[in-house]
């Protein structure tokens, strides 16, 4: 099921403890993209949460769900600047910033190192990570860790129980509305 999908890798998003997920959903033909996009979006825009496809393959989507109010104030960190412009993002809205994003996603079909920013990774995490080319961190969770480590750990505890929380209530018939917290 689709729609599981969506709450097992977005659920730290949809609970608002995390800016954005990115995940990817297989398609087995145009309709049923068109209906997983169209019915997600619907029930998400509706709690201020925004999805997009960063990268269509025609076997399958990779979705990109978040949250545009965090996405802002996220790109807008000083360090988090720094990072985008020396990759020569336009820094001046999210909007351009998510556009370029797209283009480099599609360009070479790597994940480019500054993608952590526009997931709610600390920037100096994303820096660490562009500096020390992914080596040398203090520790590994949902991204690799190369400053607060303490504080990282407790957003992977956060993350994973929202997982286990939502999974459980998912399986015993919450709908994709109910566990999206309104923004």
């Amino acid at each position: 099921m689709l729609e599981k999908l969506l709450i097992e890798n977005g659920c730290a998003t949809l609970a608002n403890l995390k800016t954005a997920s990115l995940f990817t959903v297989p398609v087995q033909n145009a309709e049923d993209r068109k209906t997983v996009l169209t019915r997600w979006r619907s029930v998400l825009e509706e709690r201020g949460v925004s999805l997009e496809v960063l990268r269509d393959t025609g076997k399958s989507l990779l979705v990109y769900v978040y949250r545009e109010k965090k996405l802002a104030r996220d790109l807008l960190d000083h360090t988090a600047q720094c990072i985008l412009c020396r990759g020569g993002y336009p820094c001046r809205t999210t909007r351009e910033a998510l556009d370029c994003l797209k283009c480099r996603l599609a360009e070479n079909g790597e994940f480019p190192h500054e993608i952590g920013l526009f997931l709610g990774y600390p920037p100096e995490d994303v820096q660490g990570f562009i500096e020390n080319r992914g080596q040398n961190c203090k520790c590994i969770g949902c991204w690799k860790v190369y400053g607060d480590r303490q504080q990282a750990e407790a957003a992977f505890a956060r993350f994973k129980k929202c997982r286990e929380v939502y999974l459980r209530l998912f399986d015993s018939g919450r709908s994709l509305s109910q566990l999206t917290v309104a923004s």
